[in-house]
């Protein structure tokens, strides 16, 4: 009988018999098992001078437009929408529907009389079960309680097992009874499956707009794609989108990315360019680092790979790799609380980790207004890099000379008592933020005496609206610094707190981490063999690991910025700010 993994290896090699029979070329990589990653693509001996490494065709990939092509869903689809459709419902109900299509070209047929299966295509070698939060046990879901996304699982959850109630199991069910299946049922697993298939895999492909909407099919063009529905963004901070701008970048090479994949609409024409989600087989087992080995970029002519309208993988190194080594992509600078939620793992001591500072404050309509007239947030990222220029970094003292103010704050006093602050450069708060905490920590008197300033400066009548630089110059004139500082300090005592309250300290989480790493590394020492059990255990154990990783780093963060809010509260207070 053979075992598990010369199974998994001939699955493998069948899978890669599909690959060149669809065009796909490996010219200086493999791809290969590997361990708890799954798979992952390997050097070769076979490299090229040229550092081209894989290439794929466009025709291959799994997009939106592939989606309304398909002879089954197509029809349905543009019937069922009238013209406009989200983009990534379609891939929503796609690669659910193919999951359970018996007879799915992205899938074995079913055994013949010989016991022998058809080739292994892409769908079977995705994997079963994820490591984000959505698939976490109960148990396993404790271990994120008090972090920001235990929360946002909690409400994605239900969100997504609304959407797969109301919507995607009739309509799946609806469209197998068309391809004649009428016995499969749809489950909330097969729609969890094909939601955590998407955010793990799609790459952010520009394509030119002939490609996507050629002239033989110009009823295309006039049915639009759009996602701004919250069918399935990414819900960090109770349910809303924290970082969508660079969502799905995944390792692309392209000039003026951050101008062209902006917020939610994930296809968006730029001239002739026309940015699609999309799946492509064979690229996409590329694993994440820090240091990317590799990325992959587009070949419309040819004019590279000699196979136009192609995507490939390009080595980022001008030597050829050492035989075996993974080659693996940046899937863009994220911090553990993403890479968590949407790839289901996280980086030890991550150099891109934030901390969410603020979930809610209750205040008055007053300062509401406030609020708006500068232009303040009120909801902030405090990435780690922000710690390099503060009171405690190992960094301060290249800095210590320099005197300019970064415009934080109105370089003029209305009383002529309110001094700049001396330790305005060593501040590792965004200005944006401590103008809300500034807002939001105003007395009513202060309230009073910024209408009063405010008043002075354009008049009684009100001729003109003051600018936003002249409120934020008027609050901060009013209440200086402490007052914002102080209920900076408050905010994250709290949630502190809520951190500790159900994991213990920092010291703890440190211990657990030990404790982990010693069991998997006497795990692999010890060769048994594999069973789904097993690999149960392996994932809950990995799950664990990951929970401990990232509450870690947000008691970490917490403690730092809570430090840096502290000392400068005692400068505030110093210098009467």
């Amino acid at each position: 009988m053979a075992t598990q993994q010369e199974e998994e290896e001939a699955k493998l090699e069948r899978f890669l018999q599909w690959l060149q029979v669809n065009g796909v070329e490996l010219r200086g990589c493999k791809i290969k098992h590997c361990d708890s990653k799954g798979f992952g693509i390997f050097s070769a001996a076979n490299q090229a001078s040229d550092g081209v490494l894989l290439v794929d065709p466009f025709d291959l990939a799994i997009t939106p437009m592939r989606v309304l092509q398909d002879s089954l869903l197509g029809p349905e689809c543009r019937a069922m929408f009238e013209g406009e459709v989200d983009d990534r419902f379609l891939m929503n109900l796609f690669l659910t529907l193919e999951r359970l299509r018996k007879n799915s070209s992205w899938k074995p047929s079913w055994l013949n009389s010989f016991g022998v299966g058809d080739r292994i295509r892409y769908l079977d070698m995705l994997p079963t079960s994820f490591g984000n939060p959505l698939w976490f046990t109960d148990d396993e879901l404790l271990e994120l309680k008090g972090t920001t996304l235990y929360r946002a699982t909690e409400l994605q959850k239900k969100k997504l097992q609304t959407l797969s109630d109301d919507n995607v199991k009739p309509l799946v069910k609806n469209l197998l009874t068309l391809d004649g299946d009428s016995e499969s049922e749809v489950c909330f697993e097969d729609f969890l499956w094909e939601n955590s298939v998407f955010w793990t895999c799609t790459l952010n492909i520009p394509l030119p707009h002939s490609y996507v909407f050629p002239q033989t099919q110009e009823e295309d063009s006039n049915f639009a794609t759009t996602k701004d529905s919250e069918l399935c963004t990414n819900y960090i901070s109770n349910g809303e989108d924290v970082k969508g701008k660079d969502l799905l970048i995944s390792g692309c090479r392209v000039q003026n990315v951050d101008s062209q994949v902006n917020g939610v609409t994930s296809t968006a024409i730029q001239g002739e360019t026309i940015w699609v989600e999309g799946l492509v087989p064979g690229i996409d087992f590329c694993n994440h680092d820090l240091k990317a080995a590799a990325t992959w970029e587009v070949d419309r002519t040819g004019s590279i790979t000699g196979v136009p309208f192609s995507m490939y993988l390009l080595s980022s190194e001008q030597s050829l790799f050492e035989t075996k080594r993974e080659i693996s992509i940046s899937y863009s600078y994220k911090g553990n609380e993403e890479l968590i939620y949407l790839y289901g793992f996280v980086i030890d001591n991550n150099p891109n980790d934030y901390l969410m500072a603020i979930q809610s404050v209750p205040f008055s309509d007053s300062k509401v207004q406030l609020l708006e007239a500068q232009k303040a947030e009120l909801r902030c990222l405090l990435p780690r890099s922000l710690l390099d220029r503060g009171f405690f970094s190992e960094w301060t003292a290249k800095i210590e000379g320099n005197d300019k103010c970064e415009d934080q704050v109105c370089s003029h006093s209305w009383s002529g008592q309110r001094k700049m602050p001396s330790y305005l450069n060593k501040l590792v708060f965004p200005d944006n933020f401590l103008t809300a905490l500034r807002t939001i920590a105003l007395q009513e008197d202060e309230i009073f005496q910024v209408s009063s300033m405010l008043e002075e400066l354009v008049g009684s009548g009100g001729e003109r609206q003051p600018s936003d630089t002249e409120v934020r110059a008027a609050v901060w004139e009013a209440c200086g610094d402490s007052g914002a500082l102080q209920l900076l300090i408050d905010l994250l005592q709290m949630k502190m707190v809520d951190l500790e309250e159900n994991s213990r300290a920092e010291d703890c989480d440190i211990e657990l981490l030990k404790e982990v790493n010693t069991t998997e590394s006497q795990e692999l020492q010890t060769p048994i063999k594999e069973t789904d059990g097993l690999t149960q255990q392996k994932l809950r154990s990995k799950n664990r690991r990951s929970s401990i990783i990232y509450r870690r780093g947000q008691k970490q963060l917490t403690r730092l910025f809570l430090k840096e809010a502290e000392h400068a509260l005692q400068l505030a207070f110093s210098e009467r700010n």
